[in-house]
């Protein structure tokens, strides 16, 4: 997954690109954010309430992740926006101070708040803004008619949007492994939706596009083009012609156009919405994971105004965002709820969308391409990758580095092993991101250079059977995402959701990494199951150290920060197969609500005496 944009199509305005999964805001000169006012998006945020000085919360099972069992307290107490007290009630009602705040949970169950190991956070609020495209359980797209339906209702209901990008027409989230037909839509269906608009939808792995002749015309792409490097136009069969499906680098001029004239307030409006969305879900600590300088000062500059109220780590672009970096470098401190947490670099594409870099070739190779098809790296000079990694040890910079196959992964285990021996293997917590297709014997040398593997268990159930029967065949498909050989070595590992790839939906995180069914029920790679508990352990505890935040988050005990999120049921306590149905019902920030479900009313009351009778 990987798409560079920024040091390509200079703008006034962010414009939305595809970055190592997602689209990104990118700017040369960065737009001002000084306008924006603060105010809630949705109409469940509204609920939103100031923190009481002193809360005591009771009455559910509290969950606090600390261990490697699972272990309950009866009570909390908060003041200030840090946890004081966790363990029992009677204790807890001793010790709490005049007046505090009760809570009953009302037996709901209560976990630290969710960690985001790494997404798009930016993006979300794109790929709802967009023409939905995702199939089931994310869409109704089953076939390219209803896909075509879709764009054109979009459009008709959508004018001042597509008036924004002049005239195009955008949609996010179709998958070809889910189409009836088993293929990308050309740019022949998309003229069916319009010859005179230009059309761009966009791969639910972010890593391929189609376009419509229109678009191909706009974007100065004909038979005569060249393909990009780091990336591919498809032609069709006997032929030079493009078929309007792109992949990888060549989506990226499409996006700078068709985003390249959207005013700066509704791009605002699109990162408030993902905020939101990631707040309804339960996370308290959100990432943006490969920015460029645009998408970075954006999210400064809603920290600066009051904007955020959950915590936004940015990772910016390693490669194009060097001069950034250098100005302004990373942090382990937020400022109001914002800091620069290191670098990303992505390092080859989508296994999906057959794009990622694989040391045996693909099952079934896409069309066009011989039986040896493997995918291919992003960068092929391994020099250019390690003189970036270099860069970033030089300046401390924590590493997140996107890589699905693993010829990709054996590029950054190189240039990370070269890294550690020029300039010393500190605690830098470099992360493998997605990690899909990760060897046993990776597995032991990532643990000897101290790397952490965030993997991406969600393709179990996304795209499965598909990788079973398309992408990579029985034997390397039961190994994605190897969290039971992570285990084994005790090696610290996070799950995540790429967002906008999947939604933020944090039980479907757990239930793949628990349950492993792919969408016809067949379980891929039973021996890489792990227990609900260290599924969750991925998401808080784990994550949190992941980000260096082992001392203030990811576990409810004494002085760490009052980040929860509320769960209608307890997923140590139901059938693994319901996990993916329980609700979240309200996520508190440093002791503040920030989100309530409507239908979660806990019973709130202020004791005087704060005492056990």
């Amino acid at each position: 997954m990987l798409l560079r944009l920024s040091e390509l199509i200079p703008t006034a305005f962010p414009i939305l690109s595809i970055t190592s999964c997602v689209f990104i805001t990118s700017c040369t000169t960065l737009p001002q954010y000084t306008t924006v006012q603060s105010q809630q998006t949705s109409q469940e945020n509204t609920q939103i309430t100031q923190a009481s000085e002193n809360i005591l919360i009771r009455g559910g099972s509290i969950l606090t992740m600390q261990g490697m069992t699972p272990h309950y307290v009866e009570a909390l107490l908060v003041k200030d926006g840090r946890i004081t007290f966790a363990g029992d009630l009677k204790q807890a009602k001793q010790r709490a101070p005049h007046n505090s705040q009760e809570i009953d949970l009302k037996h709901y169950t209560l976990l630290p708040g969710f960690i985001d190991a790494h997404s798009h956070l930016n993006s979300v609020g794109l790929q709802q803004t967009v023409a939905n495209l995702y199939p089931e359980p994310d869409g109704d797209i089953s076939d390219i008619p209803s896909l075509l339906n879709a764009l054109s209702e979009w459009q008709q209901q959508n004018r001042a949007f597509v008036q924004a990008t002049q005239g195009w027409i955008i949609g996010n989230g179709y998958d070809d492994a889910q189409l009836k037909e088993k293929r990308h839509p050309t740019a022949d269906d998309l003229d069916k939706v319009s010859i005179t608009q230009p059309i761009i939808i966009l791969h639910q792995s972010g890593h391929l596009a189609s376009v419509n002749h229109k678009a191909l015309e706009l974007l100065n792409i004909d038979k005569h083009t060249a393909n990009p490097t780091g990336g591919i136009i498809r032609r069709k069969a006997g032929s030079q012609e493009p078929d309007g499906v792109l992949e990888e680098a060549a989506v990226f001029s499409a996006m700078a156009t068709a985003f390249s004239k959207v005013p700066p307030e509704m791009m605002q409006n699109m990162a408030k919405t993902a905020l939101n969305t990631y707040i309804k879900n339960g996370y308290t600590t959100v990432q943006e994971g490969r920015a460029d300088a645009g998408t970075a000062e954006l999210w400064r500059s809603f920290a600066e105004i009051g904007q955020l109220n959950i915590d936004v780590v940015v990772y910016p672009d390693l490669i194009n965002e060097k001069a950034y970096m250098l100005k302004y470098g990373s942090s382990r401190q937020y400022q109001k709820h914002f800091r620069i947490g290191g670098v990303k670099i992505s390092l080859d594409g989508s296994p999906q969308g057959k794009t990622a870099w694989l040391t045996k070739p693909y099952l079934i190779p896409p069309e066009g391409q011989n039986n040896n098809y493997r995918g291919y790296p992003a960068y092929p000079e391994q020099s250019t990758v390690q003189n970036a990694i270099n860069l970033a040890y030089q300046h401390h910079w924590q590493i997140l580095a996107h890589a699905n196959g693993d010829a990709a992964i054996d590029q950054y285990l190189e240039t990370i092993e070269v890294a550690n021996q020029k300039f010393g293997q500190e605690d830098h917590r470099n992360v493998i991101i997605h990690a899909q297709t990760m060897r046993e014997d990776q597995l032991d040398r990532a643990q000897h250079l101290g790397l952490i593997p965030s993997f991406f268990s969600l393709h179990t159930y996304y795209w499965g059977d598909w990788h079973k029967h398309e992408t990579l065949g029985a034997e390397r498909a039961n190994r994605i995402s190897p969290t039971g050989s992570a285990l084994k070595r005790n090696l610290i590992f996070t799950e995540h959701h790429d967002a906008p790839v999947i939604p933020p939906k944090n039980m479907m995180v757990i239930d793949a990494t628990v349950n492993r069914t792919t969408r016809t029920g067949e379980v891929l790679g039973q021996e890489q199951r792990v227990s609900p508990y260290i599924a969750l352990k991925s998401v808080t505890d784990w994550a949190a150290y992941q980000y260096f935040e082992e001392k203030d988050k990811g576990t409810l005990e004494k002085g760490k920060l009052a980040d929860f999120v509320v769960l209608d049921l307890d997923p140590l306590k139901v059938p693994s197969q319901q996990i993916k149905n329980i609700k979240i019902l309200a996520t508190y920030k440093e002791g503040q609500l920030i989100y309530q479900a409507d239908n979660f009313k806990p019973n709130i009351s202020v004791n005087p005496n704060a005492t056990t009778k």
